[in-house]
């Protein structure tokens, strides 16, 4: 398994009058672990779409154990799961500057031709990409 930590830092605009995390902007994070994930591998969201590629999600699971609060240093690890014909999973942990895990989830994409708007098998390199 493939995995990938990126670190982000917690912006005012995105807690909540108490300072902690909206529960909504963790699914952005988790956007930006699996985008640097792809791109740590060679890939970049911007060339799939480009090449009339889509990689939109039809599933996940976000289990909050903890809150981040504003000005946190976070790490969001993403670890590449498995991948069929048409999808790609992956799980993700938040963690805090001190080690502790705040957040974990699930996220299942599916590979979708932009013209048809069909599920696709990935091209060659993807596979390459998923299997290395």
């Amino acid at each position: 398994m493939s995995e990938h930590l990126q670190q982000i830092r917690v912006r005012y605009s995105e807690t909540d009058q108490m300072g902690v995390v909206y529960h909504g902007n963790y699914i952005p994070y988790f956007e930006i672990g699996r985008v640097e994930w792809l791109r740590n591998k060679g890939v970049s969201y911007k060339s799939l779409e480009e090449s009339g590629i889509a990689l939109p999600i039809v599933s996940m699971t976000l289990n909050y154990k903890k809150p981040a609060r504003y000005d946190d240093l976070l790490t969001v690890k993403t670890t590449f799961k498995k991948y069929s014909s048409v999808k790609i999973e992956f799980d993700c942990e938040i963690w805090s500057e001190n080690l502790e895990l705040l957040t974990t989830a699930h996220f299942v994409l599916v590979f979708v031709n932009m013209k048809t708007g069909r599920p696709m098998v990935p091209p060659a390199y993807i596979l390459e990409v998923m299997n290395s």
